[in-house]
């Protein structure tokens, strides 16, 4: 199956599919509306502090069970089964947000964590379909392909929804509450439809003997233990996760903290929704150009560049004071965001046995949601405690100088050589496990 075009991109528009979810609902309009509709104060670090304890319990819930779901997944072949079941959990609850009234912030934090475990939770199987979709010398390729059709199918479900937003008439909608309430109900009928390719055109391999659900819970939970176990020899996995960790965790932060930070040194809706829009439209083409600038230089040293870009761009977020400002931000932002997602994917699979990606993408995704909980919590904190939301966004600079210095010591050339081992040890340890049994 791997790099048959009709498999490539069906799973390259799953992102297409979720990355609704990350736009019109994580960076778009929940912030915005959580602070303006459901939250009933008018102190604006008061609504980031609640903002951001939301995003940082969502987040150690899915680091909690990434790596056990995926170990279950990689002994049963339940990768596809666990995908659907997490994309169902985020189309529900995000179209669920329809129902709730203002000033019911808590039901409102309750759906919105409930619908981002669903759309975290899916990503950890979407990854690990990765390295069955594509083969070394497309992998880079195809990871940067779906961060590219996900902000162009994000961007156009958003533009729609900011349509709605701006002239709810043209809709049949009463007011802006109305049609704001509605774009989350698209979300959740996009992200449903164009799943559907996925489930139906990427295959995944399956198990042999074949295993039931609860065997593999049994061999999942057993496989785990030994993977923390010898996780010790893959140092350089280890490195490139602890790495991945804080800068991840500083580009999540911006993602999901920028239009409340807007928000609360003053700039209108109006612009901090133009600004989303200039972000996916600019990272569309990017996401696949930064591609090439890695394939020139070396996806390391262009990890390297774009964590030096996103240090860059939350000091001048320190600074920023004007509009067009907050615009010019959104346009670096778009020239890195999806090269930096999309070549730390693509570089992890270079590093992981592909036989365990369900399992090692667990790992992957529970570091950036660990890393999830530093973030928010840290710029909130950081605001209530000093009242400043600019010391709150200068402070993120520290996960990109860390994750920077950390990614430096990272050697492939030595992963490499500690995978083979790996696989060596994961063998041996298999016909251990089968002889006595």
């Amino acid at each position: 199956m791997q790099d048959t075009r009709k498999a490539i991109i069906s799973w390259s528009l799953y992102d297409w599919a979720n990355s609704a979810f990350a736009t019109t609902v994580m960076a778009g309009f929940f912030p915005i509306f959580f602070s303006s509709y459901w939250v009933s104060t008018s102190s604006v670090q008061i609504s980031t502090f609640y903002l951001g304890l939301a995003n940082s319990l969502e987040a150690i819930l899915v680091a909690i069970l990434a790596p056990i779901l995926g170990a279950i997944a990689d002994k049963g072949s339940f990768k596809k089964r666990f995908l659907i079941f997490f994309t169902f959990l985020g189309c529900v609850l995000t179209s669920s947000l329809w129902f709730v009234q203002a000033g019911m912030w808590q039901l409102a934090v309750l759906f919105y964590i409930l619908a981002t475990i669903g759309f975290s939770g899916s990503l950890i199987f979407y990854d690990a379909l990765l390295p069955n979709v594509a083969s070394p010398k497309k992998i880079d390729f195809v990871s940067s392909l779906g961060y590219s059709l996900g902000y162009i199918g994000g961007g156009i479900l958003f533009l729609l929804n900011v349509l709605m937003y701006l002239h709810p008439s043209w809709f049949g909608l009463a007011d802006e509450v109305a049609a704001i309430k509605a774009s989350f109900v698209t979300v959740g009928i996009w992200w449903a439809v164009f799943s559907i390719p996925l489930i139906l055109f990427v295959k995944e391999p399956k198990v042999s003997p074949a295993k039931k659900a609860t065997q593999a819970i049994k061999e999942g939970l057993i496989q785990l233990k030994f993977t923390f176990k010898a996780i010790q020899d893959l140092k350089v996995v280890g490195l490139f996760l602890l790495a991945y960790w804080f800068y991840i965790d500083g580009v999540d932060t911006i993602i999901r903290m920028a239009v409340d930070y807007g928000t609360a040194i003053g700039f209108p809706a109006s612009s901090l929704i133009v600004a989303l829009l200039i972000t996916q439209f600019v990272a569309f083409p990017s996401a696949l150009a930064y591609n090439s600038f890695g394939q020139r230089i070396g996806i390391k040293k262009a990890l390297l560049v774009a964590i030096g870009a996103y240090c860059f761009i939350a000091i001048l977020g320190f600074f920023m004071s004007k509009e067009w400002h907050f615009y010019a931000l959104a346009c670096l932002i778009g020239l890195f965001q999806g090269g930096i997602q999309a070549l730390s994917r693509s570089y992890y699979t270079r590093l992981i046995p592909t036989e365990f990606s369900g399992e090692f993408f667990g790992f992957f995704n529970m570091l950036g949601k660990f890393a999830a909980i530093i973030g928010p919590a840290l710029l909130g904190i950081v605001t209530i405690t000093t009242g400043s939301n600019r010391l709150g966004i200068l402070s993120i600079t520290i996960l990109f100088i860390v994750g920077g210095l950390l990614l430096t010591k990272v050697n492939e050339e030595e992963g490499k050589i500690s995978l083979q081992s790996f696989r060596t040890s994961m063998i041996a340890k298999e016909l251990e496990h089968r002889d006595t049994n």
